[in-house]
């Protein structure tokens, strides 16, 4: 997969081979910690539409995730972690920018399939070839490199079709890349046909069910690396996105159904959801046994987290409410682990609220970076915090999400009171719940408590106010 000839380093268009030079730094979480001579490895695994009851650590009882379940046993198990968005492109522009996707035009909504943009903004954009994360709005690859890292990236993009917002263009020296949302898990096309898998610039074919595709390329990439180069290895998965595909049953032809909401391509099993998850599952046992047998392992911060909550075919969000692209807990309520021996502690159970962004900043602070003045981070680093034992201080989470007519806004205030606004056409509906007492959702209080429901609400137009666009 990671051939030796390659375009010129300063084009960023491929995996780069010269040698990055090292020099001691603080090492750790939060630059509090030890000091270190060489600055850790970055391993991010991000699940695709994974319900947050879907994984045995969060217990599942039908589904066995071991492998998954052992990043909690060695290292830290999140209960409170949300996305940012409750669909793939805006939870994935929080990642990659550590900042609310509101700031970046288009971004609230995932990127219809053939780069189709999904309300006004987005529609804008897409006809002026522009929808998706503009390279110069990217913050945490760049930063990366500027930290002497080789970036890595196998699997799921959604970030951009046209060819000027193509990972390498975002600072990856490599990146095997499905362009949109979903695609055929044998033939890597698209709903309609469309084959979408692309290494670096070019598009490309390969013959492998992607979830192995994926686990093989992060394999290589780690036996082949010199263990004295620190890495940033990012791994989007589809798993275990529809299409419903089982790893072991390949069709006889791709997969077309013309759009991805169809029967046809949602429609599922809770068994095949089960290999699907089960091929997730051996894929980072694998990974994570190659950290080790490469001599990675005390040296490697290992996170997996999940974009979004899970769509309601064969997936599980228990114990929440609601499904992927709402703003009801099931759609942005997800798992998250992490472990790095020595710095994290093991098999603590952690129950304070964060976000996606909140990793952006946590693996700056890991590799002892300064974020760039003009775009300051809105995530804090919550790993750091757990790592030397610090409460979490009180904040305020928003969302708003965007698709068509419908909009949806949420705001979470510091003692588990959760603001829900949604607009379908001309029904609007408004919702109050106490996830402390009712994390299913199930009593909607705004009715008697509507003194809380204001001040949220005002909260909410406060930030909105913030985070709207500017040109600079």
């Amino acid at each position: 997969m990671f051939r030796k000839s390659f375009l010129p380093v300063e084009t960023r268009q491929c995996f780069r081979v010269v040698l990055f030079s090292l020099c001691p730094v603080l090492g750790g979480l939060g630059s509090a910690l030890a000091e270190e001579t060489r600055k850790p490895d970055i391993v991010l695994i991000v699940a695709d539409n994974l319900g947050y009851g879907d994984l045995s650590c969060y217990g599942c009882p039908d589904i066995q995730t071991p492998h998954i379940d052992s990043i909690a046993a060695q290292g830290v198990r999140l209960t409170n972690f949300y996305s940012n968005g409750p669909e793939c492109s805006p939870t994935r522009t929080a990642l990659f920018t550590g900042r609310y996707q509101q700031r970046i035009p288009g971004l609230e909504c995932a990127l219809g399939t053939g780069n189709v943009g999904r309300y006004d903004d987005a529609i804008a954009l897409a006809e002026n070839h522009n929808l998706g994360l503009p390279p110069a709005e990217t913050l945490l690859i760049p930063a990366l490199n500027d930290a002497g890292y080789k970036t890595i990236g196998l699997g799921k993009w959604h970030l951009g079709y046209e060819p000027h917002l193509l990972p390498p263009h975002h600072g990856f020296d490599y990146f095997l890349a499905s362009l949109g949302g979903t695609i055929d898990y044998f033939y890597h096309n698209e709903p309609t046909g469309e084959p979408v898998l692309y290494e670096n610039l070019k598009q490309v074919r390969r013959n492998k069910y992607f979830t192995d595709l994926i686990t093989e390329g992060a394999i290589q990439f780690l036996e082949t690396q010199p263990t004295d180069e620190p890495i940033f290895l990012y791994l989007p998965y589809t798993a275990p996105s529809a299409p419903f595909q089982h790893p072991d049953h390949k069709p006889d032809k791709p997969k077309v159904s013309h759009k991805w909401d169809s029967q046809d391509w949602q429609k599922g099993d809770r068994a095949t959801l089960r290999a699907i998850i089960a091929r997730l599952d051996q894929g980072v046992g694998q990974i994570l046994n190659a950290i080790e047998t490469t001599g990675r392992a005390k040296q490697t911060l290992v996170i997996f987290c999940s974009d979004n909550g899970a769509y309601p075919i064969a997936a599980s969000n228990a114990p929440f409410r609601g499904h992927a692209s709402e703003l009801f807990e099931g759609g942005i309520h997800v798992a998250c682990l992490a472990r790095w021996p020595e710095k994290l502690p093991v098999g603590v159970t952690d129950d304070r609220p964060a976000l996606t962004f909140d990793l952006t900043a946590s693996i700056l602070a890991a590799v002892g970076t300064t974020p760039r003045k003009d775009r300051p981070l809105d995530g804090i680093d919550v790993l750091g915090q757990i790592a030397h034992g610090l409460q979490a201080e009180p904040r305020t989470l928003f969302w708003r999400s965007r698709r068509a007519d419908r909009t949806w806004k949420a705001v979470r205030s510091p003692d588990g009171l959760k603001y829900i606004w949604r607009k379908d056409g001309n029904n609007l509906d408004e919702f109050l719940f106490d996830l402390n007492q009712d994390p299913g959702e199930t009593q909607n209080l705004v009715d008697g408590h509507q003194r809380e429901a204001d001040q949220l609400r005002t909260q909410l137009e406060l930030w909105e106010k913030d985070v709207a666009f500017r040109e600079d």
